[in-house]
């Protein structure tokens, strides 16, 4: 019976380089999972913005507010009777807004279809991706609508 002993050498610093190497590996795979996985699209509910109820009434008429992007004006326009909101829409999109800011139109057709919907500007969601471009359109949205209201405490006024 013969045995042969084998001697190993382990240094102590090249474990250690090892063990620094394969953590910095699986910290990486786990990072590269984390970015690449499709996430679910989150909604939001905007609830900083000034609510409205159903019974307030509306001076008829169109009502428009100027939003200042990149040296362009873009104006929100919202046309309303007395009780219903019939139509929002965007008056001068320059291309050069739309190639700069290509959130802006899908974020407000979506954001109208809801007012229009609700009538009002409770519970109204947009997604996370495009959360700021959503609530600066919804403040000018809601800066018209205002316009439409203050006009009406006006004419009954005199």
């Amino acid at each position: 019976m013969s045995s042969k002993t084998k001697i190993v050498v382990l240094h102590v610093k090249e474990l250690i380089y090892t063990g620094i190497f394969a953590a910095l590996g699986i910290l990486f795979i786990i990072l590269l999972i984390i970015m690449f996985l499709p996430k679910e699209e989150k909604k939001e509910t905007m609830s900083a913005v000034t609510q409205q109820t159903t019974t307030d009434t509306y001076v008829p008429g169109v009502y428009t507010t100027s939003l200042i992007l990149n040296d362009n004006v873009v104006e929100i326009e919202v046309t309303v009777d007395e009780k219903n909101i019939n139509a929002i829409r965007l008056v001068n999109l320059d291309e050069a807004v739309t190639t700069m800011y290509p959130l802006i139109q899908p974020s407000f057709e979506d954001l109208a279809d809801q007012i229009i919907k609700s009538q009002s500007l409770e519970g109204i969601t947009y997604p996370d991706d495009s959360k700021y471009t959503s609530m600066i359109l919804l403040d000018a949205i809601t800066s018209s609508l205002n316009k439409a209201l203050e006009n009406q405490g006006e004419t009954e006024s005199e």
